[in-house]
């Protein structure tokens, strides 16, 4: 009997492996906005979504360039500064500069109207991901979450430095609230560096390499994946967790996203993100008609927009 306990203490105590890659894709620059450049490696053709993502951006703007006066509604927006500055304003009156390591987590819900426009000199650079909010969260009163570059959780180990964007790693642990469970991590490995970062079982994952070159998954041998490329690791009871190495010369930047999946329909008609083809329908009428959350677009306009010369 204890001997039989012993084997079945041991085999749920063993540690699982890590999760696979079951798919890569290199994000190729396109324009969006106005002017602007972005890399989309989740919303473009060969993946639409990954439950609960549904955008991923790597953008690039420069003045005059940048993303003016656009409608979001039924899910969240988050942008991450990697090089520069960009000013954001809606119609609620809220306005502020994002710059480089800074956070910004907005919760459209039932409506909101917005702008993003470069801020400095020369190119900004940043991270955009939409997160789809569940059905019973769609309609909720917009939310902004901000945090500067200096109160970001970070953490650092044998070699790894990390920041908690949101969720927790190296016994460091994110404030952000997220609606949809969710995490995001940047780190940054140094040569000869060996990651091994837990995941929760129920999340989907990926990876968005944005500096140098990595090997990630289950095998060191594995060949190295270089920047501007998404992977989608393996899902829920497959793995435990990202295991990666930095083999190179050079450091080693990306980041590992993951969400609790909500298994609900999507419905999609550019900036608004529903369930059902009758609630974009509404919600278009809705903006259409300054109506249910969008009463104050009629008469609003954006500072950057007055100042564009079309």
């Amino acid at each position: 009997k204890n001997k039989n306990i012993i084997i079945i203490t041991e085999f749920f105590l063993k540690k699982m492996p890590p999760r696979s890659i079951v798919k890569k894709f290199l994000a190729r620059p396109q324009h969006e906005g106005f002017g602007a450049v972005v890399r989309r490696s989740i919303g473009r053709f060969e993946l639409r979504y990954f439950d609960p993502f549904l955008v991923l951006d790597e953008f690039s703007v420069s003045a005059p360039a940048g993303f003016p006066d656009h409608p979001h509604r039924g899910f969240e927006t988050v942008t991450y500064m990697l090089q520069g500055a960009v000013t954001h304003e809606d119609f609620e009156g809220h306005k502020g500069t994002i710059k480089a390591g800074d956070l910004q987590w907005m919760t459209a819900g039932r409506g909101i109207v917005h702008s993003e426009m470069p801020a400095a000199e020369g190119t900004q650079k940043g991270l955009q991901l939409w997160i789809n909010l569940s059905s019973k969260h769609k309609m909720i009163q917009p939310r902004y979450q901000e945090i500067p570059s200096e109160n970001i959780a970070e953490a650092t180990k044998d070699g790894i430095k990390v920041r908690i964007i949101a969720g927790e790693s190296l016994g460091a642990k994110s404030g952000i609230y997220t609606r949809t469970p969710t995490m995001y991590l940047d780190f940054t490995l140094k040569q000869g560096s060996h990651l091994q970062q837990p995941i929760p079982k129920s999340y989907n994952a990926f990876v968005y390499v944005l500096e140098g070159e990595g090997i990630f998954g289950p095998h060191e041998e594995s060949s190295s994946i270089g920047a501007h490329n998404l992977l989608l690791l393996s899902g829920s009871g497959s793995g435990d967790g990202l295991e990666a190495w930095n083999k190179s010369t050079k450091p080693l930047r990306f980041i590992l996203v993951g969400g609790e999946p909500l298994g609900e329909p999507v419905a999609q008609l550019g900036p608004f993100v529903m369930n059902t083809q009758q609630e974009i329908d509404q919600t278009v009428e809705d903006f259409d008609n300054y109506t249910n959350g969008f009463e104050k677009a009629e008469h609003w306009r954006s500072q950057a927009i007055i100042g564009l010369d079309y």
